[in-house]
Protein backbone atom coordinates (compact mmCIF):
# COMPACT_ATOMS: atom_id res chain seq x y z
CA UNK A 1 0.00 0.00 0.00
CA UNK A 2 2.98 2.30 0.28
CA UNK A 3 3.82 4.51 -2.71
CA UNK A 4 6.86 3.54 -4.75
CA UNK A 5 8.58 6.94 -4.63
CA UNK A 6 9.23 7.55 -0.90
CA UNK A 7 11.83 10.12 0.19
CA UNK A 8 15.19 8.68 1.31
CA UNK A 9 14.70 9.64 4.95
CA UNK A 10 11.59 7.54 5.39
CA UNK A 11 12.01 3.90 6.32
CA UNK A 12 10.87 1.46 3.67
CA UNK A 13 8.45 -1.30 4.47
CA UNK A 14 11.27 -3.84 4.93
CA UNK A 15 12.02 -2.40 8.40
CA UNK A 16 15.64 -1.17 8.02
CA UNK A 17 15.90 2.55 8.67
CA UNK A 18 19.17 3.55 6.99
CA UNK A 19 19.11 7.14 8.18
CA UNK A 20 18.71 6.02 11.81
CA UNK A 21 21.68 3.63 11.51
CA UNK A 22 23.87 6.35 9.96
CA UNK A 23 22.84 8.88 12.62
CA UNK A 24 23.49 6.32 15.39
CA UNK A 25 27.03 5.74 14.11
CA UNK A 26 27.52 9.50 13.75
CA UNK A 27 26.25 10.06 17.31
CA UNK A 28 28.61 7.43 18.77
CA UNK A 29 31.55 8.90 16.84
CA UNK A 30 30.68 12.45 17.93
CA UNK A 31 30.38 11.44 21.60
CA UNK A 32 33.78 9.70 21.46
CA UNK A 33 35.35 12.70 19.72
CA UNK A 34 33.90 15.22 22.20
CA UNK A 35 35.00 12.98 25.10
CA UNK A 36 38.55 12.83 23.74
CA UNK A 37 38.54 16.60 23.25
CA UNK A 38 37.32 17.07 26.84
CA UNK A 39 40.06 14.81 28.28
CA UNK A 40 42.76 16.58 26.25
CA UNK A 41 41.49 19.97 27.38
CA UNK A 42 41.22 18.82 30.98
CA UNK A 43 44.82 17.55 31.01
CA UNK A 44 46.17 20.72 29.34
CA UNK A 45 47.69 22.29 32.51
CA UNK A 46 49.36 19.02 33.47
CA UNK A 47 50.86 18.55 30.00
CA UNK A 48 52.07 22.17 29.96
CA UNK A 49 53.78 21.81 33.34
CA UNK A 50 55.31 18.48 32.33
CA UNK A 51 56.72 19.78 29.03
CA UNK A 52 58.48 22.73 30.63
CA UNK A 53 59.80 20.71 33.62
CA UNK A 54 58.13 22.95 36.19
CA UNK A 55 58.83 22.44 39.88
CA UNK A 56 55.11 22.61 40.65
CA UNK A 57 54.19 19.74 38.28
CA UNK A 58 52.79 17.50 41.03
CA UNK A 59 50.73 20.34 42.47
CA UNK A 60 49.24 21.09 39.03
CA UNK A 61 48.41 17.38 38.58
CA UNK A 62 46.64 17.23 41.96
CA UNK A 63 44.63 20.36 41.15
CA UNK A 64 43.55 18.74 37.88
CA UNK A 65 42.36 15.61 39.68
CA UNK A 66 40.50 17.63 42.30
CA UNK A 67 38.72 19.62 39.59
CA UNK A 68 37.84 16.40 37.77
CA UNK A 69 36.21 14.74 40.77
CA UNK A 70 34.60 17.79 42.40
CA UNK A 71 33.46 19.52 39.19
CA UNK A 72 34.75 22.82 40.57
CA UNK A 73 36.44 24.56 37.67
CA UNK A 74 38.38 26.98 39.89
CA UNK A 75 40.88 24.20 40.63
CA UNK A 76 41.45 23.68 36.89
CA UNK A 77 41.98 27.44 36.42
CA UNK A 78 44.42 27.52 39.36
CA UNK A 79 46.31 24.57 37.85
CA UNK A 80 46.45 26.31 34.49
CA UNK A 81 47.81 29.50 36.06
CA UNK A 82 50.42 27.52 38.02
CA UNK A 83 51.46 25.72 34.85
CA UNK A 84 51.94 29.05 33.07
CA UNK A 85 54.08 30.83 35.69
CA UNK A 86 57.65 30.09 36.70
CA UNK A 87 58.18 29.80 40.43
CA UNK A 88 61.75 30.87 41.25
CA UNK A 89 64.08 28.09 42.28
CA UNK A 90 65.32 29.02 45.75
CA UNK A 91 66.56 25.52 46.54
CA UNK A 92 69.53 25.42 44.17
CA UNK A 93 71.24 28.65 45.36
CA UNK A 94 70.62 27.77 49.00
CA UNK A 95 72.02 24.27 48.43
CA UNK A 96 75.09 25.83 46.77
CA UNK A 97 75.59 28.18 49.73
CA UNK A 98 75.26 25.28 52.17
CA UNK A 99 77.80 23.20 50.21
CA UNK A 100 80.24 26.13 50.12
CA UNK A 101 79.90 26.75 53.86
CA UNK A 102 80.45 23.05 54.48
CA UNK A 103 83.64 23.12 52.39
CA UNK A 104 84.86 26.22 54.25
CA UNK A 105 84.17 24.54 57.60
CA UNK A 106 86.15 21.47 56.57
CA UNK A 107 89.10 23.56 55.35
CA UNK A 108 89.68 25.75 58.45
CA UNK A 109 93.36 26.07 59.47
CA UNK A 110 94.46 24.23 62.58
CA UNK A 111 92.32 21.16 61.96
CA UNK A 112 94.87 19.30 59.84
CA UNK A 113 96.60 16.94 62.30
CA UNK A 114 98.12 19.22 64.94
CA UNK A 115 96.00 19.76 68.06
CA UNK A 116 95.35 23.34 69.10
CA UNK A 117 97.16 24.32 72.32
CA UNK A 118 94.93 25.66 75.07
CA UNK A 119 97.47 28.14 76.48
CA UNK A 120 97.30 31.94 76.28
CA UNK A 121 97.91 33.53 72.93
CA UNK A 122 101.41 34.96 72.45
CA UNK A 123 101.52 38.74 72.81
CA UNK A 124 102.80 40.92 70.02
CA UNK A 125 106.14 42.74 70.48
CA UNK A 126 104.70 46.23 71.02
CA UNK A 127 101.58 45.16 72.90
CA UNK A 128 102.96 45.83 76.40
CA UNK A 129 103.85 49.45 75.52
CA UNK A 130 100.35 50.07 74.19
CA UNK A 131 98.78 48.57 77.32
CA UNK A 132 100.92 50.87 79.59
CA UNK A 133 99.94 53.96 77.61
CA UNK A 134 96.27 53.09 77.88
CA UNK A 135 96.46 52.67 81.69
CA UNK A 136 98.10 56.05 82.13
CA UNK A 137 94.97 57.81 80.95
CA UNK A 138 92.80 56.33 83.65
Amino acid sequence: MAPHHLPFYLAPGSGTDTLMVVMGIFLIGTVLWVGTLYWRLHSLPERMAHKSQKLQFEFVAVLGLISLFTHMHIFWIAGLLLALIDIPDFGTPLRSIADSVEKIADATPGQDDAPIEAGPAPAAAGASDIAKKEHSHV
